[in-house]
Parts: C-alpha cells; structure tokens; sequence
C-alpha cells in the first residue's frame, strides 16, 4: 500500500496543474465573449432609401460612415467592446469630467393638476446656420435634466449654438414632490407636449430639432406622429436606442440572454424606489387617483421583480388601460412612426443588451421604405453608452452626443440651402 501510495503521489500535482490550466482557459474565454475582443471593426451599418437628403446626409455627417474609433485602443481600452460594460458606464459611472450646464427650471402645471417640469439652456455661441434653433431633449426611464449624460450632451449642443429644454420626467426629480396622483408612463406625451407648447409660444421665431434618449425615444416619436401639428417649426428627430414596441419587448425583456432578465430587475428596482417616494401621493386617501389603484397594488409593487409587474399593477392604471397588454400597445411609437414626415434618425447599438435585435426590424423595415428615415446601427455602444477611447480612460463626449449634433447641423443646413433655392426660383419667376 505504501508503494502504491507513493507511485500515485507524484501525479497529483499534475493533476492539480490541469485543474488550473483549464480554470484559466476557462476565465480567458469568458473574457474574450464578454469583451468582445474579437469584435471586428467597421463603419455603422446605414438602412436608408436612396435620396437627395440621405446623399447630403452621408456627405455632412463623416461619423456615419467613419470607422468606430471604439476598438482603435491600447490594452486599457479593449473593455468599451463590450455592450455590458458601455452600459454600465452610462448608468452607474456616468461621465468622466462631467461639465455643469447653468439653466432656468420652468414650471408648468397640467390639466389634471400635476406639474411638468423642464430645465431650459441658452446657447453659449451662434449657431452653424445664423438662426434661432432650440432642441427640445426627452431623457430615459426615470432620468432628468441633472443626469451626467443629459448634462454632457446639453454642454455640448450649447456650445454649437443650441437652446436646449430638457424635461424632467414626472416624479424623477427627487427634490420636486407629485402635485397629482400620476407620474411618469411608458408613453404619456403629456409632460413632452407641454415643455414644446412653451418653447414655441415663448421663442415664436426657433426652430426645433427634437431629441430622444431610450424611453424618451418612444415619447418623442409618439408624440411628433399623434398630430400633424405636432411637426409644425420641427426640422428633425433623433431617436437613440429606443425599444420600438414594448408589447413584443416583454418577452425578451424577461429572458436571460444578455443579462435582460438582469437589467429588468435593476430597472425595477429603481422604479419601486421612486414610486415609493411618492407613495401618499399616489396611494394616499386621495379621492383624485385612479378608481383601480389600491393599497393591494402597493403591496404587489412590494414584491415586483420586473417592470412588466409594475406597469401592470401600478403604471398603466395611471391612464384607465385595461390590461398590460392594451397599456404596451396604446403607449408604444410602433403605430405612430409612419406619420413622422419631418427627418428621422433612429440609433441603436447591435450590441445593446437591453433592446433585443428582433426589435431591430421595426427601424430597419421603416427606413427601407421610408425616405424621411435612416437607421443607424454601429456594432458597439450597449445601451446608450457610445464611449470612445482616449489614453486611459473613455472621452467624456461619446460618439453619440457628436452623432446627434452633427445631424441636426446637417439638417439645418439643408433646409437653409432648400429655402434659399425655393427663394432664388421664386426670384427668377418674378422676372420672368
């Protein structure tokens, strides 16, 4: 037995060794398929119909067909390759350096009572075309004017010489308390309206170029496609990494393929808290509330482990819908977006782990058909993430702030040259 023991233990090691050789290969692989560091390198994939404006576009626009500068990185970088980590840095890290925008909080009070509040930015320099544009921002689920990404953004349109409103969502603020039983939905275009109204009444001469950041996306494009009057004085919209429809995000939405299931437990989670600062507001004896909303539905938000549970039992009795399924298919852009005629440029990242890619179609199938339209789809970015590289650490302004910005420069400068040519032959037929 001694033998056979000592025969045997010099083959332990080796064992051992094997053990720990497999472990790393097994650490290595996780990292390359999370990181992405096989990624290839390319230009955003473009979807659009051949046309006068998409040609101008592809020529004003360098960063639509520039090669993504996110994977030209020493070792340090390699880390913005992956969609989960530039998600992560747009919502837990936030900016590096983020600036501090100065603006004037306006109030404005609703037909039901509640208070819609915006922050509204003067430009810092003239703009590109000499002329009075004013961009009117709708943030992402819960976000507000004081977000790093918000205020990154708006510090940069400023110094292009834009005006910028932002609205805070309803309830996000966490210094502004509910003066009515409601806040913030899906698609509610209430608040979004309202902050529109005052700019155009406020500055008759701007023009507006509306911008919208995930939820924001959908409220946007709900809102310009509710009402041909809606696009009056409106040059264009951007979208960015919106879902399209929330009735066929559900599904994906609770699935664990690319942490979704993850994120919708984090996202809810920060819902819970918010609604639950307003809570005697909302769930409060009040005889203004919605008839359906009862303390049975606080004790459900309670135990909510996704959005789906709270936008069933607390967010779409906000506006009397009969069921989930009703409040995702009435709230969605998915049946307003053929109605938008202005120019309309939606982003989203391939590799977003929030925006499943069958959603992709949606965008993909309007832009082919429509010439108003472009979809833009670079191959990193995560959910509005976009960082770029510089020595160690990602550049405060991402691809996408110089994307949205850069757009809305070329789309003024379009219709500047439509209107000077529309001048000219008025001009010419004069004389004629």
């Amino acid at each position: 037995l001694k033998m056979s023991a000592m025969l045997e233990t010099p083959e332990l090691p080796a064992v051992f060794d094997g053990v720990k050789l497999a472990a790393v290969a097994a650490v290595l692989y996780v990292i390359v398929r999370c990181l992405n560091l096989k990624s290839p390198t390319a230009p955003p994939e473009l979807i659009y119909q051949d046309s006068a404006l998409a040609r101008f576009l592809l020529k004003s626009c360098p960063l639509l067909t520039k090669e993504d500068k996110q994977l030209n990185y020493c070792l340090f970088q390699v880390h913005l390759k992956s969609g989960h980590i530039q998600t992560a840095l747009y919502g837990k890290m936030g900016r590096v350096r983020s600036p501090h925008p100065y603006g004037l909080r306006k109030y404005l009070t609703m037909p039901d009572g509640a208070t819609a509040t915006f922050d509204l930015f003067e430009p810092q320099s003239e703009h590109c075309i000499g002329e009075d544009v004013t961009m009117v921002i709708c943030p992402g689920i819960a976000n507000h004017s004081e977000k790093q990404y918000i205020r990154t953004f708006v510090d940069y349109a400023q110094k292009n010489g834009y005006r910028c409103a932002v609205l805070n969502h309803l309830g996000a603020l966490p210094n502004i308390e509910l003066t009515s039983p409601r806040m913030f939905t899906y698609g509610c275009t209430w608040e979004f309206g309202a902050m529109v109204n005052y700019i155009k009444k406020t500055y008759p001469q701007t023009q507006l170029v509306v911008v919208g950041f995930s939820l924001g996306g959908n409220i946007v494009c709900k809102y310009l496609g509710e009402s041909q009057a809606n696009q009056e004085r409106v040059l264009c919209c951007v979208s960015v990494c919106q879902g399209y429809s929330a009735l066929r995000a559900q599904e994906t939405f609770m699935q664990w393929d690319q942490c979704r299931r993850f994120y919708n437990f984090l996202m809810a989670d920060n819902m819970k808290k918010i609604i639950l600062s307003h809570r005697q507001v909302l769930f409060g004896d009040n005889m203004k509330k919605p008839q359906s909303l009862s303390d049975a539905d606080l004790s459900k938000l309670y135990t909510a482990t996704s959005l789906m549970q709270i936008d069933d039992n607390v967010m779409r009795k906000f506006h009397g819908y009969s069921s989930l399924k009703e409040y995702y298919e009435e709230e969605s852009c998915l049946h307003y977006l053929h109605r938008i005629y202005v120019p309309l440029l939606l982003v989203n990242a391939a590799d977003d782990p929030l925006v499943h890619e069958s959603l992709l179609s949606i965008p993909r199938a309007l832009s082919e058909k429509r010439e108003n339209v472009m979809h833009v789809l670079p191959l990193h970015g995560g959910h509005l993430g976009f960082f770029e590289g510089s020595v160690l650490f990602p550049e405060p302004l991402t691809w996408m702030d110089k994307l949205v910005v850069q757009y809305a420069n070329a789309i003024c400068q379009w219709e500047k040259t439509k209107s000077h040519c529309s001048d000219t032959e008025q001009a010419v037929s004069g004389q004629e």
